[in-house]
């Protein structure tokens, strides 16, 4: 499960030119910017990634003097990428004290978990934020997303400083992050279905999953192979993130294949042979092999530029696969966040 708060190290303060009362703090390979003189280098603090849904008691100045928004109950507000005096600031810093004033806390004494990468998304209530998702396209729940299938979700790049240096090591495939809706086919043994990315989803052809499931043959295409496999990927079109790649209809872009008797994803070649083989669309591939430098800032700069599937549409970013092993992450680009903002 993604690590949406976690206990982590100040690695730096620096100032922003022509600010006087904020500054900018790195964790990692984050950028975060907070009150000057709040923090020092080697301060342990709670960072909370963008995309966290931050409940109001926590945080109640996110809401800027007005009522809080909801999501799944809980009333706050959305960690979202900003831009402050030039500085990009991402995510959200606070300090270890919010620990023990939290209400809601049955920890005792907070000291006795001070570690770095300590996960305290759950303590604190903190929620991955999720579009909404219209009836039409979302469908009838029939049960939560199959526990033998592995949720998609790539690491971000800049919480891997760390593995960036092995990472060197490496020969990766880069394909684009299409900015859809999360979609899963699969066929075990007896059992098949379509899911979101929570949950598996009733048999309705009016159903956009089981739409473009059915349209496409992925269920046919599955088992004419033979084997157990889930196929996941973007589901985009009407209805979908205001159908940034001006789709007629829904349509669905493989990026993954997971072979569910063998309990691992098929390697990049594997897999573009099996889309090609199987007719199936495949993201677009940015590089077959390539060797990263390992730089956030650089790569980031990277991730920025127009999309292979609809002129002038600013692509969401780049994702990395290993070509040897299951190691994957992924780098959003900060133009589209802020463009997005």
């Amino acid at each position: 499960m993604r690590k949406l708060a976690t206990i982590r190290k100040i690695d730096a303060v620096n100032p922003i030119d022509g600010a006087d009362a904020i500054e900018v703090c790195t964790i990692g390979g984050w950028k975060v910017v907070t009150k000057k003189s709040e923090f020092v280098p080697g301060d342990l603090c709670i960072y909370l990634e963008i995309d966290s849904w931050i409940p109001n008691a926590i945080a109640p100045f996110l809401s800027k003097g007005h009522a809080p928004r909801e999501f799944n109950g809980v009333k706050g507000e959305r960690l979202r990428t900003a831009k402050m005096r030039g500085q990009i600031s991402q995510g959200l810093v606070l300090p270890i004290s919010v620990l023990a004033d939290n209400p809601d806390s049955a920890w005792g004494n907070p000291a006795d978990y001070l570690n770095e990468d300590f996960d305290v998304s759950e303590i604190l209530n903190i929620q991955k934020w999720e579009p909404h998702i219209s009836p039409q396209l979302a469908g009838k729940v029939m049960g939560l997303f199959p526990s033998f299938i592995p949720k998609t979700d790539q690491e971000r790049i800049q919480n891997l400083s760390r593995e960036m240096i092995g990472y060197k090591n490496y020969y990766w495939e880069v394909t684009e992050k299409l900015d859809g809706a999360s979609m899963t086919v699969y066929v075990n043994n007896e059992k098949s279905g379509v899911c979101s990315r929570n949950y598996d989803l009733d048999p309705n052809a009016s159903n956009s999953f089981w739409e473009v499931a059915i349209r496409e043959r992925l269920m046919e295409k599955i088992r004419s192979t033979g084997r157990n496999l889930a196929l996941q990927g973007e589901l985009i079109g009407p209805g979908v993130q205001k159908n940034r790649y001006k789709r007629l209809s829904p349509e669905f872009w493989l990026f993954d294949v997971y072979d569910i008797d063998r309990s691992r994803y098929l390697l990049p070649l594997e897999r573009l042979h099996f889309a090609m083989d199987a007719a199936i669309n495949h993201v677009p591939t940015i590089s077959s092999s390539v060797v990263i430098s390992g730089n956030i800032e650089e790569m980031l700069r990277e991730a920025e530029g127009k999309s292979r599937l609809c002129a002038g549409v600013e692509r969401e970013g780049l994702v990395y696969k290993s070509f040897t092993s299951d190691e994957s992450f992924k780098v959003i680009s900060n133009k589209f966040l802020l463009k997005e903002e």
